[in-house]
C-alpha cells in the first residue's frame, strides 16, 4: 500500500472526525488479514484472563452492588460472576474489572491500554443479539485503529498534561468499535465519535486508586452509549475532535491532524500490541526486565547490594513512582518497590505478589530505600537502564526495551495461554479454562461470538 507523506497534504483540509468515522464505517471482515485476526484473538484471550482475575476484586463488588441497587438487572453477563446487568452497566463492570489488576495489554502509540475499553462494550452487544466472531473481531480492529490513529494526532502532550488515554482515547475506540458492529454508516460513525468526544475524561492523578480501573469501564460504557445514540440520530458536531473548544482544543496541546490512510507497511495497529507478563504498570516493566537481565548474567544476593540506580524517562515520575507504597495496588505504580521485589526473587507476574503485606515487608522496604529513580533521556518511553552497585565494588549494568511487539506469534500464543491458565484455572477450574481458551482461539470461526464467554460467566 502506498503511503501518504504529510508534506504532500494540506492539513487545513483534513477533517479527522469525519475521516475516522468514514474509516470505521468502511472496515469490513474481508479487510482484516489473517495476521491481524490472530493478534485480535490474542488481545481478547488476554482480556478474558485478566477480567476473570479482576472479577473478585473489591471494586468489582462495589460496582455490581450499585448497579443492582439501581435495578440494572438485564441480559448482559459479567466475566467471572453470576450476575447479569443491562448492557451499559455490564460494560462498566467488565471494563473496570479487566483493568483492576493492571495486567492488561498496552499500545505504545496510545500510551495506554487499548483492549479494556473495547471488548466489554462488544461483549454486551453480543449478549443481546447474535453476532459472528469475525464481525466482533472486525469491530475490535476498527476501535483499536481509531485509538492508535487518534493518539498519533493527539501526541504525548495529552498524556503529559495529566489525562489518562485509556479513559479518553479509549472512549473514542469503544464508540468506533460498537458503531462498526452495529453497521452504522459514515455519518453515524462520525456522530458516534462526536458524542464520545464530550464524554472523554479520566485523570492520571487517580493512578493507584480504584478510579484508574473505573476509567476503562467508563470509557467502554460511554462509547457504547455514544454509538447507540448516534444510531438514533442524536445530534452532535461532525468536527468534535478538531473544532475550537472541542476535544483537541481542550485536551491536546499541539494536536496535529493526520490523513487517515492505510499504513505504508499494510499492518493494523493491533499488530503492534504489547502484552503484560508482570502484573504492574507497564512503565515499570523495562526496569524489571533490565534488573532480571543483570541477575541472569551475574550471581549476587540482596544483602550484597549497596545501591541501585534505575534510569527512566522523566515522564515516568508522575505515573509509576510512588516512593513509599503502603498497599498492594500502590506497589503496581512504584518503580522502587518493584525493583526491590525483583532483586529479592519475587515473581512479578504472580497476583499474590501485590499485597499490602508485600508492600510493608521490612526487607523489601529496606531494599527499596537503596533504589534511586533517575531521569534520563532515552529513545523510547518503553526503555530503562539500571546500575547495581555491590559491596565488593562491582558495578552491574542492565538495559531493556519493552516497546517491541513479539515477532513470533506461536511463542506469543503459548505465553498468553500460560498466563490465561495461571489466572483462570485457580478460579474456574481446568475444564472451563480449557473450554474458554479453545473457544477464544477459534473466535473468527464462531457463528455466535457470545459463546466464547460461556465458560467464564455464570
Amino acid at each position: 500500500m502506498a503511503s501518504v507523506e504529510l508534506s504532500d497534504v494540506d492539513t487545513q483540509s483534513l477533517t479527522p472526525t469525519r475521516d475516522l468515522g468514514a474509516m470505521v464505517a468502511g472496515l469490513k471482515p474481508e479487510d482484516i488479514p489473517e495476521s491481524a485476526r490472530r493478534w485480535a484473538k490474542h488481545c481478547i484471550l488476554d482480556w478474558i484472563a485478566v477480567t476473570v482475575g479482576g472479577a473478585g476484586e473489591p471494586l468489582t463488588d462495589k460496582l455490581i452492588q450499585v448497579a443492582l441497587a439501581d435495578g440494572a438487572t438485564g441480559k448482559a453477563r459479567i466475566i467471572g460472576r453470576p450476575e447479569t446487568l443491562i448492557s451499559s452497566q455490564a460494560a462498566l463492570v467488565n471494563g473496570s474489572a479487566s483493568h483492576a489488576l493492571d495486567y492488561d495489554d498496552v499500545n505504545e502509540r496510545m500510551l495506554g491500554h487499548p483492549t479494556v475499553p473495547l471488548v466489554p462494550a462488544l461483549m454486551a452487544l453480543a449478549d443481546e443479539s447474535t453476532i459472528t466472531g469475525i464481525d466482533l473481531i472486525t469491530a475490535f480492529v476498527a476501535g483499536y485503529e481509531v485509538e492508535a490513529r487518534l493518539s498519533d494526532m493527539t501526541g504525548v502532550a495529552h498524556i503529559d498534561n495529566g489525562w489518562h488515554s485509556t479513559a479518553t482515547i479509549g472512549t473514542f475506540g469503544a464508540a468506533a468499535a460498537v458503531a462498526n458492529l452495529m453497521g452504522l454508516d459514515a455519518a453515524q460513525c462520525t456522530a458516534a465519535l462526536g458524542i464520545a468526544s464530550t464524554q472523554a475524561s479520566g485523570l492520571r492523578a487517580m493512578f493507584g486508586t480504584m478510579c484508574k480501573p473505573l476509567h476503562a469501564g467508563k470509557a467502554s460504557s460511554n462509547g457504547l452509549l455514544a454509538a447507540r445514540l448516534a444510531a438514533q440520530d442524536f445530534t452532535t458536531r461532525d468536527d468534535a475532535i478538531e473544532c475550537e473548544n472541542g476535544f483537541a482544543y481542550t485536551q491536546a496541546d499541539g494536536f496535529a491532524p493526520l490523513p487517515v490512510h492505510p499504513r505504508s507497511n499494510g499492518r493494523f495497529a493491533v499488530e503492534e500490541n504489547l502484552f503484560k507478563f508482570h502484573a504492574a504498570c507497564y512503565l515499570t516493566h523495562a526496569g524489571i526486565d533490565a534488573l532480571r537481565n543483570v541477575q541472569r548474567e551475574t550471581d549476587f544476593s540482596p544483602d550484597q547490594i549497596v545501591a541501585v540506580r534505575e534510569h527512566v524517562p522523566a515522564t515516568h515520575f508522575n505515573v509509576c513512582n510512588i516512593p513509599e507504597p503502603e498497599t498492594g495496588l500502590e506497589i503496581k505504580f512504584s518503580m522502587r518497590h518493584t525493583a526491590a521485589m525483583v532483586l529479592s526473587g519475587i515473581d512479578t507476574g504472580a497476583m499474590g505478589s501485590y499485597s499490602d503485606e508485600v508492600a510493608n515487608r521490612n526487607d523489601l522496604v529496606a531494599l527499596r530505600h537503596k533504589v534511586a529513580i533517575v531521569a534520563k533521556d532515552l529513545p523510547s518511553r518503553m526503555q530503562a537502564e539500571v546500575v547495581v552497585e555491590l559491596a565488593d565494588g562491582r558495578s552491574l549494568v542492565g538495559k531493556a526495551d519493552v516497546g517491541v511487539p513479539e515477532a513470533d506469534l506461536d511463542l506469543q500464543e503459548q505465553r498468553l495461554s500460560d498466563k490465561f491458565r495461571a489466572l483462570v484455572t485457580p478460579i474456574l477450574g481446568e475444564a472451563r479454562t480449557n473450554q474458554a481458551l479453545e473457544a477464544c482461539l477459534k473466535l473468527d470461526q464462531a457463528p455466535d461470538a457470545a459463546r466464547i464467554f460461556d465458560a467464564v460467566t455464570g
